[in-house]
C-alpha cells in the first residue's frame, strides 16, 4: 500500500515537473519570436468589449517626443534599471499602507510583460499575476533589450477606449502619424496612459491637464540628462 502511495506521489510530481518544463519552453520560444515579430494581439485586446483598433509601427516611425514623454511619466529610470525599480516599489508599498487607492511601482518593462503575456486583473488576481510578471520581465529584459521593449510597449499600450498603440492613438486624437506628434500631443497621450478609458486626451481638464503640462516640461529634461540613452545613442 505504501509503495502504491509513493508511486502515485512520484507520478504527480513528475507530471508537475513536465508541465513546468513545457511552460518554460513555450514561453521562452514566444518571447524569442516576439523579439523579431510584431505582437499580433493581447488578452486585453481580445477581451475588450469596445474592440481593438491598432496599427503596428516600428520605433523609427514613432516620435521621440512620445518615447521621452512615457519615460518622464512612467519610468524615469527605464534605461538604467534591469526591469525593476526597487525604490519606486518601496514608495508604492508605503503609500498603500497609508490607505487610499492602491498604486503600483511597475516599470515600463513590467507593464510590457503584463500587457503582452498576461492579464490586467484587479483585486487578488493582480497579486497572482505578479509571479509570472517577474519571470516575463526578466526574459524580455534579457532577450529583447530596452529598445525592443519600448517599441512593443508603445504598440500594445491602451491609448483610449478600444484604441491600442501610439499610431492608433495619434490618428484618433490628432489625425496624424505617431511620427509627427509634437511635445504637447505626446505629453497628453502619456498623461492618459494609466487610465486611458477615463482620462481625456483632447479637452483634458483638472489633474489630467496639469499632469500633461508637467510631462511636457520633463520631455526636455529626459533628453538633456540622457534618460533616453538606451533608445537614442
Amino acid at each position: 500500500m505504501a509503495k502504491v502511495q509513493r508511486s502515485s506521489t512520484a507520478r504527480f510530481f513528475h507530471f508537475i515537473w513536465r508541465c513546468l518544463l513545457w511552460y518554460l519552453a513555450i514561453t521562452f520560444a514566444l518571447v524569442l519570436i516576439y523579439r523579431f515579430v510584431p505582437v499580433p494581439t493581447t488578452a486585453t485586446m481580445l477581451f475588450d468589449s469596445e474592440g481593438a483598433t491598432r496599427d503596428w509601427e516600428s520605433l523609427d516611425n514613432i516620435s521621440p517626443n512620445l518615447v521621452r514623454a512615457v519615460i518622464a511619466a512612467e519610468d524615469g529610470k527605464f534605461c538604467t534599471h534591469s526591469g525593476f525599480d526597487t525604490e519606486a516599489i518601496e514608495k508604492a508599498l508605503q503609500r498603500n499602507q497609508r490607505g487610499g487607492r492602491l498604486r503600483g511601482g511597475s516599470t515600463i518593462s513590467q507593464q510590457t510583460a503584463k500587457n503582452v503575456f498576461l492579464w490586467q486583473g484587479s483585486g487578488w488576481t493582480r497579486y497572482v499575476r505578479k509571479v509570472p510578471e517577474v519571470y516575463f520581465t526578466f526574459l524580455i529584459e534579457t532577450i529583447w533589450g530596452k529598445r525592443r521593449i519600448m517599441e512593443v510597449y508603445l504598440n500594445v499600450a491602451e491609448t483610449g477606449i478600444g484604441t491600442y498603440g501610439a499610431e492608433s492613438g495619434a490618428q484618433r486624437y490628432f489625425r496624424k502619424s505617431a511620427k509627427n506628434l509634437t511635445r504637447i500631443e505626446a505629453a497628453r497621450i502619456a498623461a492618459a496612459l494609466p487610465l486611458p478609458k477615463k482620462r481625456a486626451v483632447n479637452g483634458a481638464s483638472g489633474f489630467t491637464k496639469r499632469y500633461g503640462n508637467r510631462i511636457a516640461a520633463r520631455i526636455n529634461i529626459v533628453k538633456r540628462d540622457g534618460l533616453d540613452s538606451c533608445i537614442y545613442k
